[in-house]
């Protein structure tokens, strides 16, 4: 019966994709694929999604976070406030020590006021749109970051 089952999605698979197009491994079996070169976990990011993303980070983020995610120099020391700047959104900050769910309540919620400025963003973006930065966001990642991120946070 589980042999007839994998036939049927492979056959169903080649099928929707094509002859030509192959099925990544992480499709059939839920589990992610493993560059046999670098050892790295391969992405396996929707593409749309990254430019859905990308829209509405560039349409709300972009003044505080810049605009590929970099943000300031200074983000570790805390303005003249004691809050801290906005910190970088890609591989060389903190963002990727979090889990999704953690960015997407970051987001959501906005941060402790007494630690930052980030505003709450519920209700001024759909779950949908909060999804699709946090997806932008893992693409700004390294693929060593990457990695490190899932090994620690969806791998478990």
């Amino acid at each position: 019966m589980t042999v007839r089952i994998f036939l049927l999605c492979g056959i169903a698979a080649v099928l929707i994709l094509g002859c030509g197009d192959s099925v990544p491994p992480a499709v059939i079996t839920g589990k992610p694929v493993v560059d046999g070169k670098t050892g790295l976990i391969v992405r396996n990011l929707d593409s749309e999604q990254i430019q859905r993303g990308e829209a509405v980070y560039r349409a709300n983020c972009t003044g505080c976070h810049g605009s590929n995610g970099e943000a300031t120099p200074d983000w570790r020391k805390p303005n003249l406030d004691g809050k801290y700047p906005p910190p970088p959104l890609d591989s060389s900050a903190h963002a990727w020590h979090h889990s999704t769910e953690v960015l997407k309540k970051t987001i959501l919620k906005g941060t402790p006021p007494e630690i930052g400025s980030m505003p709450s963003w519920e209700g001024k973006l759909t779950e949908q749109q909060v999804d699709d930065v946090v997806v932008w966001i893992k693409s700004l990642w390294s693929d060593e970051i990457y990695d490190l991120w899932y090994k620690n946070f969806e791998g478990k």
